[in-house]
């Protein structure tokens, strides 16, 4: 809980910080003066001013935002003497610029996050697929476990290496939401031939970009080996004789390949919802056994499955992806630009009713992957500050009134028009732009509880 509470805060702090040292940097430079420089709001905890400076620096008590007060006639009478550092005396291109500089440093610090985890090398899976998912699209492709992906192509775009299981997992979500099919080069042992298998994701319905997405697809993890880890006290497994280490090569008269397809097999082991006694064989210390398994009844989104009380599957194979220093930070704009056009797709998809309003998350949720990802390590609480960053920088630029993007509107309204938006559509503007932001934040707090409690 305190990790959760400690990474949370870190993480929006330096998000927050980012965003407005982005406004506070252009302003400056264009020669306008800025008053105050606040990293949350309320009372504030700690100020101070640099000798010299007009600026006075804030960390606010509540820092779920900030904000940079700049000089400007609106907000107060302005001395003669000032007025040309005054924000709403500058050029066009110069309020353009400070206003769109804050959610661009948000996407340039999600770039050097990535490049930074690009640089130091992370362990991941190594993309050899488990046992697809019964009636999945990839089963339906050919996909039978126990395939290496070697390469990938989206769509009609040209083939790109695979270096791990989290690369394919980015591939197949950025296919399935963009509406193309992903083309996959396997090979099926070390020292076959390759193979291209097409996965034919374009007419899937894609409302929630969740687990369930790579159910659909199924293709839900790596390949691992069908042995039994920790056993729970009293749970099926301890009764019915296993043990931690067993191997198990066989349930019922379906063969065993991999942890993934046992996992789903004991889900599926009930017979009408009622648990049945179903023989197991097993290897343990070399030798053969054959052992009876009455797995417990657990009630799953509404549906009977199977439980054994035993962590199924041994770790992955893991490798190490490291880059070059141009290479990670290539492929660090790369993923940036990415996220940003995915996260625009799927909120237009969620303006038009094509996609499930759950993926809205709000700051339960971001809280409680910030804690999961610190507790992972350096690379992955890296990976999640950068997805964050670049949420922060698209928001932001959506054309909100109250948004950063909602005053570039007004800009290039201005442009066009050679005249400011008139107060009066301003004001109306503002109250609706309010209104559609309380909404999503409600939407995405409802989300967070529901999540919660499911």
């Amino acid at each position: 809980m305190l990790l959760t509470i400690v990474a949370f805060i870190v993480a929006l702090g330096l998000l927050i910080a980012v965003h407005e040292y982005g406004h506070y940097r252009v302003a400056v430079a264009c020669g306008v003066k800025v008053l105050r420089f606040s990293v949350g709001f309320g009372k504030p905890l700690l100020r101070w001013q640099r000798r010299g400076s007009p600026t006075e620096f804030v960390i606010g008590a509540f820092p779920l935002g900030g904000y940079v007060r700049m000089l400007d006639e609106r907000e107060a009478p302005v001395p003669a003497a000032e007025r040309h550092l005054a924000f709403n005396n500058q050029r066009l291109g110069k309020r353009a610029a400070i206003v769109a500089a804050g959610p661009l440093a948000n996407l340039a610090l999600a770039v050097l996050l990535y490049a930074l985890v690009n640089w130091s090398g992370v362990q991941e899976p190594r993309a050899l697929l488990a046992s697809p998912v019964a009636g999945s699209v990839a089963q339906q492709a050919g996909l039978r476990g126990g395939e290496l992906v070697l390469a990938q192509a989206i769509g009609d775009d040209e083939s790109a290496p695979v270096r791990s299981f989290e690369e394919l997992r980015w591939a197949l979500t950025r296919g399935a939401l963009d509406g193309d099919d992903v083309t996959l080069t396997v090979q099926t042992r070390p020292g076959a031939g390759e193979r291209q298998v097409r996965l034919p994701l374009a007419g899937m319905d894609v409302r929630d970009a969740d687990a369930s997405l790579f159910r659909k697809i199924g293709i839900a993890g790596p390949w691992t080996r069908p042995v039994l880890g920790g056993l729970v006290a009293g749970g099926a497994a301890e009764r019915g004789g296993l043990k931690e280490g067993d191997l198990v090569l066989r349930v019922g008269t379906t063969d065993i390949v991999d942890g993934q397809q046992l996992r789903q097999t004991i889900r599926n082991s009930l017979q009408g919802g009622q648990a049945v006694s179903t023989l197991w064989r097993i290897e343990r210390a070399g030798k053969l056994l054959e052992l009876p398994v009455t797995p417990d009844v657990a009630q799953e989104q509404g549906a009977a499955v199977g439980r054994i009380g035993a962590y199924v599957g041994a770790p992955p194979e893991m490798v190490e992806v490291r880059y070059g220093p141009l290479e990670g930070l290539a492929l660090g704009a790369r993923r940036t630009w990415e996220v940003s056009v995915l996260t625009l797709r799927m909120m237009g998809r969620m303006l038009i009713g094509e996609a499930s309003l759950k993926n809205l998350s709000g700051p339960l949720t971001i809280a409680d992957y910030a804690g999961r990802s610190a507790s992972m390590g350096l690379a992955q609480y890296l990976t999640f500050l950068a997805l964050i960053s670049v949420s922060l920088g698209v928001l932001n630029l959506l054309p909100l009134p109250v948004l950063d993007g909602g005053h570039l509107m007004y800009y290039l309204w201005e442009a066009v028009t050679g005249r400011g938006v008139p107060e009066a559509w301003m004001e109306r503007l503002q109250r609706g732009g309010v209104a559609a932001l309380l909404l999503m934040m409600t939407i995405a707090l409802f989300n967070d509880i529901t999540r919660l409690i499911g």
